[in-house]
């Protein structure tokens, strides 16, 4: 295995920087997120236009440009550093996939190269608080968590005219202002019941979405009602749903994991910077050995969730192992302590709402209620390896 970067790699990253730091700096973020859409659509577009960003991870033959899931985390890592609020995740990393793997050839044709193109935004809209359980992050997906039973959750009926969806679902990403829906649906009662995945348009009859309050105002999200909204399977009505979500788990973990480096990696430059600028006692506060023990202590986290991250984006196009998991919770801890260092070494200005560091604690959170918490990742992991046997100790 060569860990080193192709030039077509590192091209990236620094076009994507140079692009980011650019476009993408506080003012700029800090307006878009107060955007109803909750991001800006220009810089969406020249991502999609300069860089081909929504396409990366795409075959080229859907008009994607045809690299694998390392690239879209080397890109994802830059997008982190900046908090950057984009509708990548939700149409890049947790539609597009699935779209790919169960789409008919008919589907894929239509919908990949707009995905691709950026011209069409999409989110997974998954009920409740069940996003992790569908893409088999933190347990197996197996389960009723579509709406088990004939109440709760999304619902999905056949009618002489084809399938109809009612139901809801929160604390969905973009879900507020996403082209496309791909909407999670539980059908055929208790006898026969099973998961299915649906095709709704964003401005289809009956389907109702609001903006929500998030924690992490950089990912925003939305609630989507389903009043009897008429919907296209998705794929053949035999296939098999939960194989490509727990796929697809593996590989967003992975990403996401890179995303939260880059995160962690700029609020700890910007915390080494400020250290090395304030002063106490007549003396920068980074001269003192106690704050250099806490900034190296996060330094190593980060050193050691990059290269889980890494590994973990390389796994997923090379061998058959799901590590995803395993690196996001490594990389989820190593923000929220940078972010938290941040804080305390900035003092009373990392409190307030003018400063960044604010910002970065949020993403930290917000993270480990969307994908996490880190412990459940490392547990599931566990129990999927085998780990430990039934009295709880190593085997």
């Amino acid at each position: 295995m060569d860990a080193r970067f192709t030039a077509e790699q590192d091209e990236i990253r620094r076009t994507l920087r140079e692009l980011l730091h650019k476009r993408c700096g506080s003012e700029e973020l800090r307006a878009a997120v107060d955007t109803p859409a909750g991001h800006d659509p220009a810089l969406w577009t020249a991502l999609a236009d300069r860089l081909g960003l929504p396409g990366l991870a795409l075959p080229q033959a859907y008009g994607g440009v045809g690299c694998s899931a390392t690239e879209l985390a080397l890109a994802c890592e830059e997008t982190g550093r900046v908090l950057a609020p984009s509708p990548l995740l939700a149409t890049a990393v947790l539609t597009a996939p699935v779209l790919l793997a169960l789409g008919t050839a008919a589907q894929r044709a239509d919908l990949l190269p707009r995905l691709a193109s950026g011209r069409l935004t999409a989110a997974l809209a998954v009920p409740g608080t069940a996003l992790t359980t569908a893409l088999a992050l933190t347990g197996g997906n197996g389960g009723d968590w579509a709406g088990g039973g004939r109440v709760g959750g999304v619902q999905a009926r056949r009618t002489e005219d084809g399938w109809r969806l009612y139901g809801q679902a929160g604390q969905v990403l973009d879900g507020h202002g996403a082209g496309l829906l791909l909407v999670a649906a539980h059908t055929g009662g208790f006898a026969r019941s099973r998961v299915l995945l649906f095709l709704v348009p964003g401005g289809a009859a009956g389907l109702v979405r609001t903006r929500q309050t998030a924690l992490d105002a950089t990912r925003p999200q939305g609630r989507v009602q389903l009043r009897d909204v008429k919907a296209e399977l998705l794929g053949e009505e035999g296939a098999d749903v939960l194989p490509a979500l727990a796929r697809t788990g593996d590989t967003a973990a992975a990403v996401l994991a890179a995303e939260a480096v880059g995160a962690a990696d700029r609020v700890l430059e910007r915390t080494v910077e400020y250290a090395g600028q304030r002063e106490q006692f007549g003396r920068p506060i980074g001269s003192f050995q106690a704050v250099q023990h806490r900034l190296a202590d996060v330094y190593v986290r980060l050193q050691a969730a990059r290269s889980a991250a890494y590994y973990a984006a390389w796994a997923t196009a090379h061998t058959e192992e799901r590590v995803g998991g395993l690196a996001l919770a490594q990389a989820l801890e190593a923000l929220r302590t940078a972010a938290a260092e941040a804080i305390q070494v900035h003092g009373g200005i990392g409190f307030t709402w003018e400063h960044d560091a604010h910002l970065y604690l949020k993403r930290a959170a917000g993270d480990e209620l969307l994908f996490g918490p880190a412990h459940r990742l490392r547990a599931y992991a566990a129990d999927a390896a085998h780990l430990f046997g039934a009295g709880g100790e190593a085997v």
